[in-house]
């Protein structure tokens, strides 16, 4: 049986791509191998799903370290705003959260699920669930087919990879279109995690001295082995019983990985600034103030409120200065030493969390081998490839899943168009 589009993979980007090839008013296959359609949006965002970010476009790619500037020339065709307008089309009312983050109204990410396949029905296309795919096949530089698992064959003029990458694999992404890549003559890139939470073998986290504990809004650095920052977030973060994890940690994982692999470190140093709207003289001073203003007072009263309490009487005890010891009795040069180490505390991590564990892959298909209007392969007639399986990767805050139904709206809409042409030169 023939179809004039194939998509593979009903996470956000295929969904989006057999939409958009659907909307050509063509004969569309959408396939995926798991019974439900669109399982990491339904858990995307807390289950709410973060359906986009209403930055700026230049603070979206900016918000995509791995490769954004290559979504330059998709944006000009179909951008953010133009999700938040499809989905509107479709009836999902959306609001806007902190930091431009685009959520469902009903705070359900089912509900942005359920929109999609009730559109996908709308048009007619064909949705094969548990349908694992065991093969794309090629002939004569173009593609030909896709054969299933349970060796059907379905002929298609033009074949959509969304299979995503690698992470979050309950939902799916086992990597499997890695080979079908290559079979085409991709390059994979270096497959590594990314928004991962971070591991460290320091004593203090062995010991659990801080596990459990939250910092909010504290300025998070990865350093390179001169000590300079490669990248610094300022987000909170939560010291676990494995190392660190939280917002901030996310955002660093990547370069921790990149840091160990370009200088071939065991270990990376990562710098904590708890207070980092004060400098180091300021907190000097406001520490001062208070000791100077009660002398006598036990020290972790006196600066009581200034940190996390566990966080306060661990820096206090790094610094050697006794918990119960007074204020006054204490010399300048330990509190000025306690300020700074308030403001850079520095600590290594050996590594991240594995790739299964992370909410996103980085690497994969070249982005240097993809027309980037069309998500069209540069070696394969026919074969277009969106969505995670690219070597394409953001931070988390809507800026993935946007990466993935913008790549999806073109390479459904080209695909569809690439059917049509080769329909014509057929007549």
């Amino acid at each position: 049986m023939k179809y004039d589009v194939i998509v593979i993979g009903g996470g956000p980007s295929g969904l989006m791509a057999a939409i958009a090839a659907g909307e050509k008013g063509l004969k569309v296959l959408l396939a995926d191998k798991g019974e439900k359609l669109g399982r990491k949006l339904a858990i995307s965002g807390g289950g709410r799903c973060n359906v986009t970010n209403r930055l700026s476009i230049d603070e979206i790619i900016k918000h995509i370290p791995g490769n954004g500037r290559f979504l330059y020339s998709a944006f000009s065709v179909f951008n953010n705003e133009d999700i938040i307008v499809f989905f509107e089309k479709l009836g999902i009312q959306l609001k806007e959260e902190d930091h431009g983050r685009m959520f469902p109204v009903n705070n359900k990410a089912q509900s942005v699920v359920d929109a999609l396949i009730s559109k996908l029905k709308d048009l007619n296309v064909t949705i094969f669930t548990n349908s694992p795919v065991a093969d794309v096949e090629y002939e004569n530089g173009r593609t030909a087919g896709v054969r299933f698992k349970d060796g059907q064959y379905f002929s298609a003029d033009a074949i959509v990879i969304a299979v995503g990458g690698k992470s979050v694999p309950h939902t799916g992404s086992t990597g499997d279109g890695y080979a079908w890549a290559k079979k085409a003559g991709h390059t994979i890139t270096d497959l590594f995690p990314t928004e991962v939470p971070i591991t460290s073998d320091e004593e203090f986290i062995k010991n659990k001295t801080l596990q459990g504990l939250s910092l909010r809004d504290a300025d998070l650095s990865v350093l390179n082995p001169k000590g300079k920052s490669l990248i610094t977030h300022k987000m909170d973060m939560i010291f676990t019983h494995f190392g660190i994890s939280g917002p901030a940690v996310l955002r660093c994982s990547q370069f921790v990985v990149k840091a160990m692999k370009k200088w071939n470190l065991p270990r990376v140093t990562m710098m904590l600034d708890a207070l980092p709207d004060k400098n180091k003289e300021e907190l000097f001073q406001d520490i001062m103030k208070e000791v100077k203003d009660e002398p006598k007072k036990a020290i972790k009263n006196a600066l009581k409120g200034l940190l996390p309490e566990r966080y306060l009487h661990f820096l206090l005890e790094k610094n050697e200065i006794g918990l119960q010891e007074q204020g006054g009795t204490i010399s300048h040069e330990k509190l000025r030493a306690f300020a700074s180490l308030c403001k850079d505390f520095r600590f290594t991590v050996n590594g991240t969390q594995p790739l299964e564990k992370a909410f996103v892959t980085g690497g994969g298909v070249s982005v240097k081998e993809i027309h980037p209007k069309e998500m069209a392969s540069k070696f394969m007639d026919g074969l277009y490839f969106c969505g995670e399986i690219l070597d394409i990767h953001g931070y988390t805050g809507g800026y993935n899943i946007t990466s993935a139904l913008v790549t999806g709206r073109l390479a459904g809409q080209n695909a569809a168009l690439y059917s049509k042409s080769q329909k014509m030169n057929s007549y």
